[in-house]
């Protein structure tokens, strides 16, 4: 009897184990990462034009999820001849020292209605920082769309070194806007 009772015990909890988070393939052709600034008073805009994610996410299991993003800063497009050349050097985002900026989030916060946090960490230039991502997330059978948006000061990152620094050229605060294509990776045996 009591051995019985110890196996229904265990199984009982087996079921409370928190779900394995699904992992999201990144459809990069759909997917994006653009930036913001002001330079000289007047806005400007581009993109990365690589990056990779990996993300493991369950909307049942929010903080059980986790991802990784790396961006490749020497990737960086304005449309700006002059700015687009000086974006990788030492001043700015100085890809000989690192040329990838990681943004990982330890986990999600799910805040309802379809709008999430991820709570991550995120490093540029080697210097890291505690950054709250939040994001709208629209699921739809396999495939997902986030869209999300955060503000960054630039200088805490070490981005624009020298004259640069004060913010009299180019303005300090940066907009990051992300959106995201992903589908979900197939379990062995669902036929996919």
């Amino acid at each position: 009897m009591n051995a019985r009772l110890l196996c229904l015990v265990a199984a009982l909890q087996g079921l409370a184990l928190p779900l394995a988070a699904a992992e999201w393939t990144i459809d990069p052709a759909r997917s994006a990462i653009r930036f913001s600034g002001v330079q000289v008073g007047a806005p400007f805009s581009g993109r990365f034009e690589r990056f990779e994610a990996r993300v493991d996410f369950d909307a049942a299991k929010p903080e059980a999820g986790h991802a990784t993003v790396l961006i490749d800063l020497g990737s960086a497009r304005t449309g700006d001849v002059q700015r687009d050349e000086a974006l990788p050097q030492k001043d700015w985002f100085d890809v000989r020292g690192a040329s990838q900026a990681r943004f990982e989030a330890a986990r999600f916060i799910d805040k309802g209605r379809g709008d999430y946090e991820a709570v991550g960490t995120l490093t540029i230039r080697g210097v890291s920082r505690p950054l709250t991502l939040p994001f709208h997330l629209s699921l739809d059978g396999g495939q997902a769309r986030a869209t999300g948006h955060a503000g960054l000061v630039r200088t805490e990152f070490g981005v624009g070194q020298g004259a640069w620094a004060s913010g009299q050229w180019v303005g300090l605060d940066v907009g990051v806007d992300i959106e995201l294509v992903a589908t979900t990776r197939s379990a062995p045996g669902d036929g996919g």
